[in-house]
């Protein structure tokens, strides 16, 4: 490991704490900042298995990333940052908007500004970005040929056509591969912190000369990923239902398209990031390259748990929800080596695995869906 001492904001976290333990095993010491908020860790936090996984291992700080006094404690003698914390549920930022403005926003201009600012050691920033940044990502017209359309309108959701419009022709259009040339264009305010973080990142990086990496992740999962959030991670969201004998609601048709990456695999990406220079001023898109559709989730699942549980196909949908979205990562696995190590059927019988030795969450799905209905979001 070229670099010795690390701090990872949202250490504490399913991809920070994954990639803390790596790291160490590296040999690195790492600092960790997290806030343990209750959403991710549970009531209380002190007793998370993702926290007390670390809390011996690293130096840990309770904080926040919109504290300045607590970036400056984190800071302190690192060499590398690997910024994760941040609000990431895409339905959950429609409304609550300035939550995720101030974390994702706020928060990271603090840490810039305290870079450009104030002495410090640091010599390389990898920064947590989304697949949500692209909206809808890349599609392919028959008559068109590549075509990057806009969000859907309640006009055709309403009434069931769920399928994505060409915005020259209007006709129907297939997904392709949406790689990082790719139209910038999110379609929720979670897109939005993610792709002005980005922006303020990579700039301020090329601006500071320290070197900065973005990482935009596709649909991460795994071991470890919290089962009683609600409002983020479909796969938990859905083991959780059926550990509660409780129906699966599938949006739309069930036919939307997501790109699931094991965690283990986005830890990789992390690490190849920090060690290789090759990755400096550098934007990758992180995935598996797969699309796998939502109701082909929820079956897996159901199958794997030996559930009986009802799927039922509802044409319900979430304002800010995308259709389909599976990342081209030809970049970073030319520049990087990267090269995803677990196919969708291996990484799901592994998430199983765990789940089936974690005790039954309270299942808070119907709450919040009910506020995003109370609000006019749910449909």
């Amino acid at each position: 490991m070229k670099y010795n001492r690390v701090l990872i904001t949202g250490g504490a976290g399913f991809i920070g704490s994954n990639l803390a333990l790596r790291l160490i095993k590296r040999g690195c010491q790492v600092t960790v900042l997290d806030n343990l908020l209750p959403q991710i860790h549970g009531e209380e936090p002190q007793n998370s298995q993702l926290y007390r996984s670390i809390k011996d291992l690293v130096k840990f700080i309770h904080g926040d990333v919109r504290n300045k006094e607590d970036w400056e404690k984190a800071l302190k003698g690192q060499e590398v940052v690997v910024h994760l914390a941040a609000g990431t549920g895409t339905g959950q930022s429609m409304y609550m908007i300035q939550e995720y403005i101030d974390v994702n926003v706020n928060g990271t201009a603090l840490l810039l500004d305290l870079l450009i600012n104030s002495k410090h050691q640091i010599k390389k920033m990898v920064l947590a970005s989304s697949r949500a940044i692209y909206g809808e990502g890349k599609y392919l017209c028959e008559k068109c040929g590549t075509v990057y359309p806009t969000a859907r309108g309640d006009a055709d959701l309403l009434k069931g056509d769920f399928n994505i419009k060409c915005p020259n022709c209007g006709s129907d259009v297939e997904p392709v591969a949406t790689d990082e040339k790719s139209l910038i264009h999110p379609t929720s305010i979670y897109g939005i912190s993610k792709q002005t973080q980005e922006e303020m990142v990579m700039l301020m990086g090329q601006c500071s000369n320290i070197p900065a990496v973005a990482l935009r992740f596709q649909n991460v999962y795994g071991p470890g990923q919290s089962l009683s959030n609600p409002y983020t991670g479909i796969l938990s969201v859905f083991s959780t239902r059926i550990k509660n004998n409780n129906y699966i609601n599938i949006f739309e048709d069930g036919l939307e398209g997501r790109d699931f990456v094991y965690i283990d695999d986005v830890v990789d990406s992390i690490v190849l990031s920090i060690e290789k220079e090759e990755a400096d001023g550098e934007v990758f898109n992180v995935g598996s390259g797969i699309s796998t559709d939502v109701l082909s989730v929820a079956n897996v699942l159901k199958e794997a748990y030996h559930s009986q549980v009802e799927l039922k196909v509802t044409g319900n949908y979430r304002v800010g929800d995308i259709k389909n979205n599976f990342a081209d990562i030809t970049k970073i696995s030319k520049k990087l080596g990267y090269s995803p190590k677990y196919s969708f059927e291996e990484g799901i019988a592994r998430f199983v695995e765990w789940v089936n030795t974690q005790q039954i969450e309270a299942d808070l799905y119907k709450k919040s869906i009910l506020e995003m209905a109370e609000k006019g979001l749910y449909h």
